[in-house]
């Protein structure tokens, strides 16, 4: 997440929004009111209808087909032109769920908000796959703690993990088969996590 968030209130005009976008180098602004609660999101998709008809006017299919989009050509001010309400994720939101939501609702930028609402980062979808560069080495230590030590107690050693660039192997002895498929559940929620996979030997 971005804590260096660009943003505009309801009375921006339509100039000011491009010149942030393009001096700031983002695709997409929160619109903000009061002490900073998020009300509403523009992005470069809402600005567009307005030079996309600006020498003809839209067919009657277009109309019918795209009656929001259309009713921004006229629109002059973020207010105007925002999408409401916004599509936003909370800070306590797991990077997987700010990618489902993104991935549902279509949107390359969340912002992130808190209990009240107040605006307090940005989330893209470079944000996201950062997660992937996680060293190897971090990410075979938090499977072995958070998936092998609960699943495997008592200090067997039978079950190892492998991790090379971002793909998890289990090694070893499962003898519990019921536990394979919660194994590799549990390592693909850990983060930087690519792959599972499982390397074992065959049970006497």
């Amino acid at each position: 997440m971005s804590q260096t968030v660009v943003s505009v209130g309801r009375d921006a005009p339509f100039k000011q929004i491009v010149m942030t976008m393009e001096q700031w180098k983002v695709s997409a602004l929160p619109v903000l009111e009061g002490e900073g609660r998020v009300v509403g999101v523009v992005s470069e998709a809402d600005l567009l209808p307005k030079e996309e008809f600006r020498d003809g006017d839209p067919s009657r299919m277009e109309q019918l087909r795209r009656p929001e989009e259309l009713a921004r050509v006229g629109a002059v001010t973020a207010g105007e032109l925002m999408t409401a309400p916004a599509v936003c994720v909370r800070a306590r939101a797991t990077l997987a769920e700010a990618a489902r939501i993104m991935a549902r609702r279509r949107v390359k930028r969340l912002p992130v908000i808190d209990a009240d609402g107040l605006l307090v980062g940005v989330v893209s979808r470079g944000d996201l796959l950062k997660v992937f560069l996680r060293p190897d080495e971090d990410i075979a230590r938090e499977v072995r703690r958070d998936v092998v030590e609960p699943l495997f107690p008592g200090g067997d050693r039978s079950v190892g993990v492998r991790v090379a660039d971002g793909v998890v192997t289990f090694t070893g002895e499962i003898r519990n088969t019921a536990l394979v498929p919660v194994a590799a559940r549990m390592a693909r929620s850990v983060e930087g996590v690519v792959d599972v996979g499982f390397d074992l030997a065959r049970s006497a």
